[in-house]
């Protein structure tokens, strides 16, 4: 197991002394002036990862409608425009020059026709993974949560779906704990369930804690430490995987705690 934790949970200079990864969450590092990429802010990245072991994932701007979200980053993989494919094949790119292990994107919204949107999107994945693939890059499609329903793949037979029928090698699953808590309703026996339907494709694994149910703080999304709400840790235990488990919460305190956590399982 490869304990990382993304970007916003510190400064990364802080970060890579404790964790063996670092998440970079595209949208939220500055690193975009409206969607023009600021190099030398990348670079700078870059020297401070370079005192580090390395190992990265990326995750790359999506669509979000809440304040503290750069309205411009946002990207509808169900709806893109010629601009949105050049955002993220851009993150791909990203990706490739930090030789990042993962790329997570997100799913796309329902929208008025659930079938046309998920036609769409697969349509849209089919191109960024023909790129990531240029780009030696994996992709991982991240489960959003089940009490947040706009979203498409919340469940885990469509999120199945539609990675079997993008049919590519540079295509796989993010598999988000917390987002499968909230869609289990908190029912452990639900998550465990959700791990094993997804396993065989999963390239990437988000770990954070809630409470498994609809709050109007984020839809109940509140990215806590792990071990601090519903969510039960024995389904990382019993997943198996040696990749990236990313600690996706807002502190350092937060890594701490979970990664002693995970480190316990």
């Amino acid at each position: 197991m490869i304990i990382g934790a993304s970007s916003f949970a510190s400064p990364l200079e802080v970060l890579v002394n404790e964790v063996d990864s670092v998440e970079l969450y595209v949208p939220k590092m500055e690193l975009y002036e409206g969607r023009k990429l600021q190099h030398d802010r990348v670079r700078k990245v870059f020297d401070i990862l370079s005192t580090s072991s390395g190992v990265t994932s990326v995750h790359a701007p999506y669509y979000a409608d809440v304040p503290t979200y750069p309205a411009k980053l946002c990207v509808d993989t169900a709806n893109m425009k010629g601009s949105d494919f050049r955002l993220m094949e851009e993150s791909i790119e990203l990706a490739a020059y930090f030789q990042s292990r993962v790329m997570v994107l997100h799913p796309g919204l329902v929208g008025n026709d659930r079938q046309d949107s998920l036609s769409k999107m697969v349509d849209n994945l089919k191109r960024l993974a023909e790129f990531a693939d240029n780009h030696g890059v994996m992709l991982g499609l991240e489960n959003k949560e089940g009490t947040a329903p706009g979203n498409l793949c919340c469940e885990a037979g469509e999120l199945v779906q539609v990675v079997e029928d993008v049919n590519s090698g540079n295509l796989g699953i993010t598999f988000d704990v917390g987002h499968a808590n909230l869609t289990a309703g908190g029912r452990p026996g639900m998550v465990m369930e959700f791990m094993e339907t997804v396993r065989p494709l999963i390239v990437h694994v988000h770990v954070h804690d809630n409470m498994g149910v609809w709050t109007d703080e984020y839809n109940g999304d509140v990215h806590m430490a792990p071990g601090s709400g519903t969510v039960d840790l024995e389904v990382i235990g019993e997943m198996e995987y040696g990749g990236i488990h990313n600690l996706e919460v807002f502190s350092m305190e937060d890594v701490i705690a979970g990664k002693e956590k995970l480190l316990a399982l």
